[in-house]
């Protein structure tokens, strides 16, 4: 029975010392979720509030080190270094990987959060501001825009630059995070033990965030689409969108990343832009454009309290407890997004990527929270529709309803709506499980791709996992998943951290040689300006010389 076993798992080329245990713990965890329902509500409840005021300073201090880190390695003389040969141009234009990039970021959480985000923050808004004050409504326009902004966006960079110099500069091959954690000593049966401990905290990571995305989603999605049809908003209705996912993710997963995911991700760019653009001319345009010219100021100014805000002597505010979710959910999906990023970024320097990361990535997010959050907060403040009260009597997925049932074309608002919402869920979800697939199996060879056994396996178990935390209800249970995943993921990320540094450090010849094409650049560029200031000034000498004849 054993040979049979092991015979089994070597022909589908998974590595069951990671997959079984994985596989049985979401399946247990799946199980209490539905038996026990919304009687669990209060228990998680509990567990965020504990996470967030004993747990807080981890998360925020991971961050910290994580942006500073980066910081210095975008400014220093390691930033020139190329991923592949030295004269290797990138393998997308400037544009394309901008777009790619962006919509790595665009999950449906995001067209959802940022519409209900501003209108908690405007009630309860941080540092002792007085509720729905004039500060209240700049704060709230500004905080989620930090949540999703550059801090956020550099827990990516770990799994992006440490994966991509491995397959680029050391030509290496990577199919897992742990692969490029290189500063382990000791023997190798010592490392491989380590590797797989990393290997089953990121898929652990990776559960809990798919988990939450699709317990926040599906939802908010099954009542906009009983507003839009007029369908009852029930337990039978969340089972048929689960059933349409299931086979969205099942056929895009099949195929595999050439004819099924990459289908969809052409599809989620552009629902997203014109969305987005749609809302910008529809909406209070000017309002919308004040509101976040204000809130890159503010922004700015107040970044640094922000970062360090872990209220050591109150009990944590919103803003607080939405932060401690969100670096949990970023830290979830550092290993997706990170390999995604890596393997599209051949032929770029590591200054040029982190460069990219805030302006593509980090700047796209924030768009969704300066226009559909400052469209929400004009909404609350002209008294057009009570969103606070909604949100405190209704929940989110009201208050998302109202949102759009303010716009014009409102039917065809909703219906865009949620064909959107489900192209995003499909394109991360269906992504995300083939990573896992790719973490689970044993080495893959050149573009060989995970079993298709295995990718339709996590299919299953992230559709059974979502299910559960659909039944158990409650923002404060998806934001405990999310807290509870990134967890481990924190040690996990110091850890790419430490060996990104003895990369850098001593491969130094590869750093000189990439700030040699750097200086050569430079100088190029310097002499050119002095021969054009040359002419200028030439021209401007023979000018003086005709005037004064």
């Amino acid at each position: 029975m054993n040979i049979r076993r092991i015979i089994i798992f070597k022909h589908f080329n998974i590595n069951k010392f990671i997959f079984i245990p994985t596989i049985l713990i979401f399946v247990v965890v799946s199980i209490i979720l539905i038996n026990g329902g919304t009687s669990l509500q209060g228990m998680l409840t509990i567990a965020l509030a504990w996470i967030t005021k004993q747990m807080g300073w981890a998360y925020m201090m991971v961050y910290i080190v994580n942006f500073i880190f980066f910081m210095w390695l975008l400014f220093s003389k390691y930033g020139a270094i190329r991923l592949g040969e030295p004269h290797s141009k990138p393998q997308y234009s400037n544009l394309q990987w901008g777009s790619m990039v962006f919509a790595t970021a665009i999950d449906a959480s995001i067209l959802m959060l940022s519409m209900v985000d501003p209108i908690r923050y405007v009630s309860a808004p941080p540092f002792g501001i007085k509720p729905f004050s004039e500060d209240a409504y700049n704060y709230a326009h500004m905080l989620g825009q930090f949540d999703w902004g550059p801090m956020a966006w550099m827990m990516y960079a770990p799994a992006a630059i440490a994966i991509g110099y491995i397959l680029f500069v050391k030509k290496g091959k990577v199919q897992r995070l742990s692969k490029a954690i290189g500063f382990i000593q000791g023997d190798e049966k010592w490392k491989q033990v380590v590797r797989q401990i990393v290997d089953f905290l990121v898929v652990f990571g990776i559960m809990g965030g798919v988990g939450s995305s699709v317990g926040m989603e599906i939802p908010i999605i099954s009542n906009v689409l009983s507003k839009l049809t007029g369908l009852p908003d029930n337990l039978m209705l969340k089972i048929f969108l689960f059933a349409i996912l299931f086979v969205i993710f099942a056929w895009t997963v099949w195929n595999g990343l050439n004819g099924g995911i990459d289908i969809l991700s052409d599809l989620h760019i552009w629902t997203a832009v014109l969305f987005l653009v749609f809302i910008l001319l529809v909406g209070p345009t000017i309002y919308i454009l004040s509101s976040e010219t204000n809130s890159i100021g503010l922004l700015t100014s107040k970044f640094v309290s922000l970062s360090t805000n872990t209220v050591p002597n109150g009990t944590p505010d919103i803003a607080n407890s939405e932060v401690v979710f969100y670096w949990g959910w970023w830290l979830a999906y550092m290993p997706v997004m990170g390999l995604f990023i890596a393997r599209i970024s051949k032929g770029r320097t590591i200054r040029q990527i982190l460069l990219g990361m805030f302006g593509y990535g980090a700047a796209g997010c924030m768009s969704f929270y300066a226009i559909l959050g400052g469209y929400s907060l004009w909404l609350q403040k002209t008294g057009a529709v009570d969103l606070v009260h909604i949100l405190n009597t209704q929940g989110q997925a009201a208050v998302i309803t109202a949102v759009l049932s303010s716009l014009p074309m409102k039917m065809v608002v909703f219906a865009v709506y949620c064909i959107s919402c489900f192209i995003f869920l499909a394109t991360t979800i269906s992504s995300s499980a083939y990573i896992v697939s790719s973490f689970t199996s044993l080495n893959l060879k050149g573009n060989q791709e995970p079993s298709q056994v295995n990718r339709m396996t996590w299919v299953i178990v992230f559709v059974l996992f979502s299910f559960g935390v659909v039944i158990v209800g409650g923002f404060e249970t998806i934001e405990t998943f999310c807290a509870i995943s990134g967890f481990p993921l924190m040690f996990v990320c110091i850890m790419i951290l430490v060996s990104i540094y003895h990369m850098v450090k001593n491969d130094e010849g590869i750093v000189l040689k990439a700030k040699g094409m750097d200086d050569m650049r430079i100088k190029k560029k310097k002499e050119k300006m002095r021969r054009i200031r040359a002419k200028r000034m030439a021209a401007r000498l023979n000018q003086s010389s005709d005037d004064d004849e």
